[in-house]
């Protein structure tokens, strides 16, 4: 063999052993960056949540839950799942963060060859998100051996209890006369919106008299609350969001400047006002109450 073919032959071998590597590299990773052999042997712990957009607080309250269960739960991978489109195409693009919504979510466990799931979603009440979730979800059960769902985060009586419980140590050094403490929930058309007059109830009868809650989409609306906290003979008041995230309701319709908001509208009716930007999420409290709710669906 004259030099020029040894040449050619060497070179030939040498990519030979490029594009083999390159093709074993590939079959090896999954979607998710992990080989599909090391996710099947693993059960996943899928957390399902609304999603936001603000991704300070997206980290310090669902990636604070998200934490508290892997922390809980070593045995298990975390994956997270979001249910607003629209969070997650915005994520995308502004940030170039690539989130499943749910369907994408449960098509890569049964990609990656999971055979065990429980699906944990992080949603306060069993409304029109949690339904659709499960729903979606329940289409796949055939598709493992063990398919576990969780509830929401209020329940039981003892989840109401617990949340008034972390609610009222949370805001301990508001809690003084001539304050009110008013929490801001979503609100929905669902019949689940009986859960904010059920979350009053509670802390009316824990003894927080100062204590209001109210909705920006249903009932009890922040006229009604307003009525209310003036009944009360409150001179300032401290808005919280009754939410897992303090996104966008949170800054805005809860905290922003502008006209309607319910910081201007309680300014306008005369009271001093601060507001507090944190979501439930970021509560050891609530990431517990949703941690005891994943053992006991693990457990069932």
């Amino acid at each position: 063999m004259n030099k020029h073919a040894k040449k050619i032959s060497t070179l030939l071998l040498t990519l030979s052993l490029c594009l083999l590597t390159a093709a074993g590299c590939s079959k090896a990773a999954s979607p998710s960056g992990t080989s599909s052999a090391a996710n099947s042997s693993k059960p996943v712990l899928l957390v399902v949540s609304f999603g936001t957009s603000y991704n300070d607080n997206r980290d310090l309250s669902i990636g604070g839950i998200e934490k508290a269960l892997q922390t809980a739960y070593p045995d298990y991978e975390v994956r997270r799942a979001f249910t607003s489109q629209i969070i997650i195409d915005k994520l995308k693009e502004r940030d170039k963060i690539e989130i499943d919504n749910v369907k994408q979510a449960m098509d890569r466990l049964v990609a990656d060859g999971v055979k065990k799931v429980v699906i944990q979603p992080t949603h306060v009440m069993s409304g029109f998100e949690y339904d659709d979730v499960i729903a979606e979800v329940n289409t796949y059960q055939d598709k493992f051996d063990s398919f576990k769902l969780g509830k929401s985060l209020l329940s039981t009586d003892d989840d109401y209890k617990e949340l008034v419980s972390v609610l009222t140590a949370e805001t301990k050094a508001y809690d003084v006369d001539g304050t009110a403490v008013v929490f801001m929930g979503h609100g929905t058309e669902h019949q689940a919106n009986a859960t904010y007059g059920k979350v009053q109830q509670f802390l009316t009868d824990a003894g927080q008299d100062n204590y209001f809650v109210g909705t920006v989409e249903a009932e009890p609306a922040l006229e009604d609350v307003i009525a209310l906290v003036k009944a009360s003979g409150a001179k300032k008041v401290v808005l919280e969001p009754l939410m897992i995230v303090a996104g966008d309701h949170a800054n805005n319709d809860m905290a922003g400047d502008e006209e309607g908001s319910w910081k201007t509208e309680f300014e306008k009716a005369g009271f001093e006002v601060e507001c507090v930007i944190k979501g439930l999420g970021q509560f050891t409290g609530i990431q517990n109450l949703i941690v005891k709710h994943a053992g006991e669906t693990i457990a069932q």
